[in-house]
């Protein structure tokens, strides 16, 4: 007679047999008990993995609750007309943080004055990133601002991002991987003006009035780029202004004994609405064409004087807020409510609102791409991958793309001929295209 344990022995080397699990179910269950454990576990270790790779990732200046974004930008001094753009993006990201944040994440906007002094400017940023610890200095305004930060912001690798200036330096990801515009380049602009005037006025006498820094220094390259050979013959004189300067009448007096028929004027607002009214004050009638950063109908063409402005050509990117062609467009409608609501009694003719508007608003895009990754690698990341991103304030068929190889966001513009009381856009959009170096 066999014993308990040997039939338990037996039964245990032999529990694979169909026979056997027939006969003994208890050890089948047993088996198949261990088993399901065994599986749920597997998918417990699964998933803890999983979630271990999915958590949240921040650098100094990002939390559950909070983004700080870091700014600089002119509120006085020479360039103090543009201060409006910082007031502007303040108040958007106001607006975000009434609507719950960004991935439920409130932003916390730092913005100083730099009075568009270089120097300044990199005291305030050494202040943004060593004593608030942003994450980001978003949209800094100024070629000479932002060229005295760059080197010191990529050094740090903190996102230099959406610059408030339209140089060509700012698409150079190789040796800059951490600067990137926003705005159209310079460069490209004044190509655009240049094969305009090759096809409209080929035999036109140009007189170039220029900032003497990289901002203007820009333009004149462009134009000449796109002048080709026939720059040497169309190019009558070069006038270059220090931004110090308080007026720059003395210059309009000396360009018009040169006796010019087209005024290229490649200033900042405040220039450039000295440019146009002293034209006028003279008797003086070339074809004026303005750079794009002043075409500000509040801040230039009303102080410049509306009859003087008459027929100025420039080119925009962005919707005019003054044209009452965008009266029923979605996205102005969106603008104007905001203004409405964040920034009472402003001037809506002042277009720099505009523009404030549309660099935060792809700040938040870029943001909110980066999900649960709020690292600066992730941002820059992020905002190295935008496909077709338009804003609400941007001309139809502009829109947003970028890549790790092509820091310029916007490049595309169209004409327009300043008429009345505001720009009318006309021919297509244009792509202005420059070489890479």
């Amino acid at each position: 007679m066999r014993s308990w344990a040997s039939n338990s022995s037996a039964g245990s080397e032999r529990t694979d047999n169909p026979l056997i699990k027939l006969r003994r179910p208890e050890l089948f269950f047993e088996r198949t008990l261990r088993t399901a454990a065994l599986v749920t576990a597997t998918a417990v270790i699964t998933l803890t993995s999983g979630a271990a790779f999915a958590q949240k990732k921040y650098d100094t200046g990002a939390s559950d609750t909070e983004i700080k974004i870091g700014n600089i930008m002119p509120y006085s001094g020479p360039a103090s007309a543009y201060g409006i753009i910082g007031k502007t993006e303040e108040a958007y990201f106001k607006m975000i943080n009434d609507k719950g944040g960004i991935n439920g994440r409130k932003i916390n906007f730092v913005t100083y004055d730099d009075g568009y002094s270089p120097p300044k400017a990199v005291e305030q940023v050494r202040k943004l990133v060593e004593s608030d610890e942003v994450i980001v200095v978003f949209n800094p305004l100024g070629t000479p601002s932002n060229s005295a930060i760059q080197k010191y912001l990529n050094a740090k690798k903190i996102p230099q991002l959406f610059v408030a200036t339209g140089a060509t330096k700012w698409n150079d990801p190789k040796n800059f991987p951490w600067t990137m515009g926003w705005q159209p380049s310079y460069q490209s602009e004044a190509q655009i003006y240049a094969k305009w005037l090759l096809k409209e006025k080929p035999d036109a006498k140009i007189a170039i009035l220029y900032q003497n820094d990289d901002f203007g220094k820009d333009y004149l390259k462009g134009t000449k780029d796109g002048l080709g050979a026939k720059g040497a013959s169309m190019i009558i004189m070069e006038e270059s202004y220090e931004v110090s300067e308080p007026s720059i009448d003395g210059h309009i007096v000396k360009i018009k004994a040169a006796n010019p028929d087209v005024l290229l004027i490649y200033a900042t607002p405040k220039f450039a609405a000295q440019t146009i009214k002293k034209t006028a004050e003279l008797s003086w009638k070339p074809l004026q064409i303005l750079t794009n950063v002043s075409i500000s109908v509040g801040s230039v063409m009303k102080p410049a004087g509306f009859e003087a402005s008459q027929g100025v050509l420039s080119a925009a990117y962005a919707k005019d807020s003054t044209d009452p062609q965008w009266a029923n467009d979605p996205g102005m409608k969106k603008w104007n409510e905001f203004v409405d609501k964040y920034m009472p009694g402003a001037d809506k003719s002042d277009t720099s609102m505009v523009y404030g508007y549309g660099a935060a608003s792809t700040l938040a895009k870029v943001l909110e791409m980066c999900g649960d990754d709020l690292t600066r690698a992730n941002i820059m990341k992020q905002a190295a991958s935008l496909k077709d991103f338009a804003p609400d304030t941007l001309l139809p068929g502009v829109k947003i793309n970028t890549s790790p190889t092509d820091f310029a966001p916007i490049a595309q513009l169209q004409m327009q001929r300043f008429k009345g009381e505001k720009w009318e856009l006309f021919g297509e959009i244009i792509s202005g295209d420059i070489a890479t170096e």
